[in-house]
């Protein structure tokens, strides 16, 4: 999420998966995400912090102790396990994954939590595309539709001509992709995607 603070490890990349495979060390990491419980339902979450075993989240609604999960994260994107305890603003997910996908979630977590120090930039600019398909629906958490229009699209984002701009950092579905608003701007909203399209899939006939 632009502008939050994070933590820098104490550990180097390497430090941290080795240590993780013992113990999953956490890394204080800050990321907006959406999360889908066993019923289907999906809510807006953000991340306290963050291992290749674990992670803590902010969440509207708890879910039940042992129920699966599927979250997706900015810059991370899937992330699949159990609900394995609740917490004041929401609960623990004990992540599932094969050990090749936590040795990746360790190095995108050291990154993430570099990338202020070493001077990186927060985004990566992608190139846009006019979609042939412009016209989409979002889907807003409070269970709103509204019809809208594509201005263009990259692998990370939109731009999206609306009447009615949701909130900055609000979860929404631009057609059936997770998104958040980013920006404002006259007449439209800018959206990040939660995971980015794979470049397989971009082109001008895109269906978001």
């Amino acid at each position: 999420m632009s502008g939050s603070p994070l933590t820098l490890p104490k550990e180097s990349a390497l430090t941290l998966r080795r240590t993780d495979r013992r113990q999953h060390a956490r890394v204080k990491v800050v990321l907006l995400g959406r999360y889908m419980l066993q019923n289907h339902q999906e809510y807006p979450c953000q991340s306290v912090d963050f291992s290749p075993g674990g992670v803590a989240l902010i969440a509207p609604v708890r879910g039940q102790i042992g129920e699966r999960v599927v979250c997706y994260f900015e810059h991370i994107g899937r992330v699949e396990g159990v609900i394995a305890r609740h917490t004041e603003r929401g609960f623990a997910l004990s992540i599932q994954a094969t050990a090749r996908k936590r040795d990746k979630l360790a190095s995108q977590l050291t990154w993430l939590a570099n990338r202020h120090e070493l001077g990186l930039p927060e985004d990566r600019r992608h190139e846009r595309i006019a979609p042939v398909h412009k016209e989409v629906v979002l889907k807003l958490d409070e269970g709103i539709d509204l019809p809208a229009t594509l201005i263009d699209v990259s692998i990370s984002g939109a731009g999206i001509a609306t009447d009615k701009r949701p909130g900055i950092g609000a979860g929404l579905l631009v057609g059936s992709t997770p998104a958040r608003v980013v920006r404002h701007f006259q007449n439209g909203i800018a959206v990040e995607f939660l995971l980015q399209i794979s470049p397989d899939k971009f082109d001008e006939n895109i269906v978001l």
